[in-house]
């Protein structure tokens, strides 16, 4: 029987791995990956002539996973509610150490709000209303976090933790399905279960919120999940996605490929991770966000010994350790809930 802390634990090295594994492609179209890279099937260093990818070598994650540690640590520092500001500190602070702004590893839409909170400008006046993935793609220590129990509150707490960089309904929408299915797989749920009801969910925060024109969420998902279903092999579908649902940085095509991988993967972290790394996108965004929900789904001990110690080696984290305070911190809320 999985623990809750299996399945956390599963959920942040899911983050890591998708993350690690995607980084050599990302943001390179189809074509280019598989030029390049024929089948990307193990760690790599980021090529030099990927200039979002170059500043990578091999195990190492980019800003996705960097930006999901800056919001766990800021959820660890009070105690498991969300702070904006502390958020905004930390991402900051990894940006500046990173020199993230003078590489073409931060997102376009952070970029400008971590500018404008570095001079001053309070979070609640940011006008952040970007649909690019950055809240989508470091949310899922919010699905370890964040029980299910009031879709409302869920909806809510994922938008404050959001604001510091995206305020736009369909980001939000997009964090909170990621991280809704996430935190359904820690409370045990199937993924037959969790998928079908994630167009709702999304539909749901997106109305909560809305602000923009977008497109629905809950309908591109569903799109991605047919596609997913539908295909006739693993090649013609990973094309499929790539070409109808999309692969880019935008939350709506970003999260729905990811939800869509998931699927496909039949919900394998390494299958996964493997299978994102070659879709060609934002692949590293992709894997992060896809893996980690199936890190979620089935545990860390499904996430092979071999990838884990490579990750282990280069990237000197205690994930167990997050795992231990985010169980606390959940049961703390679910108790407060009972």
């Amino acid at each position: 029987m999985l623990t809750q802390h299996n399945r956390i634990l599963g959920a942040f090295y899911g983050q890591a791995l998708g993350d690690a594994m995607g980084m050599p492609s990302e943001l390179w179209p189809r074509s280019r990956v598989k030029a390049h890279f024929g089948w990307i099937d193990r760690f790599l260093d980021g090529p030099a002539e990927n200039n979002a990818a170059c500043y990578f070598t091999a195990c190492h994650f980019t800003d996705d996973t960097s930006m999901a540690l800056a919001l766990a640590d800021a959820i660890i520092s009070h105690d498991g509610q969300i702070v904006p500001e502390t958020i905004a500190q930390n991402v900051l602070d990894w940006a500046e150490g990173f020199d993230a702004f003078n590489k073409n590893v931060f997102g376009p839409t952070s970029k400008v709000a971590m500018n404008a909170f570095k001079a001053g400008t309070p979070i609640s006046q940011l006008d952040n209303m970007g649909v690019t993935n950055g809240a989508a793609m470091r949310v899922s220590p919010l699905g370890c976090l964040l029980p299910t129990n009031s879709l409302p509150q869920f909806v809510s707490e994922v938008a404050l933790a959001s604001s510091p960089t995206h305020k736009s309904d369909i980001a939000i929408a997009g964090a909170v399905a990621i991280a809704w299915a996430i935190s359904k797989a820690i409370e045990g749920h199937s993924w037959t279960v969790i998928a079908d009801q994630l167009p709702a969910i999304a539909n749901a925060a997106q109305a909560q919120c809305a602000n923009t024109f977008s497109a629905s969420m809950g309908a591109r998902i569903e799109l991605a999940l047919d596609v997913a279903r539908q295909g006739n092999g693993t090649e013609q579908t990973m094309q499929r996605i790539y070409d109808l649902v999309g692969a880019g940085t935008s939350t709506i095509e970003s999260v729905a490929a990811a939800i869509a991988m998931v699927e496909l993967a039949e919900t394998c972290p390494n299958r996964c991770a493997i299978l994102c790394a070659n879709l060609g996108g934002d692949t590293d965004t992709i894997g992060a966000m896809a893996v980690a929900i199936c890190g979620a789904l089935n545990g860390e001990q499904a996430i092979d010994r071999d990838l884990k110690a490579q990750m282990d080696a280069a990237n000197q984290l205690d994930f167990d350790g997050y795992a231990t305070k985010f169980l606390a911190l959940r049961q703390q809320r679910e108790a407060a809930h009972a």
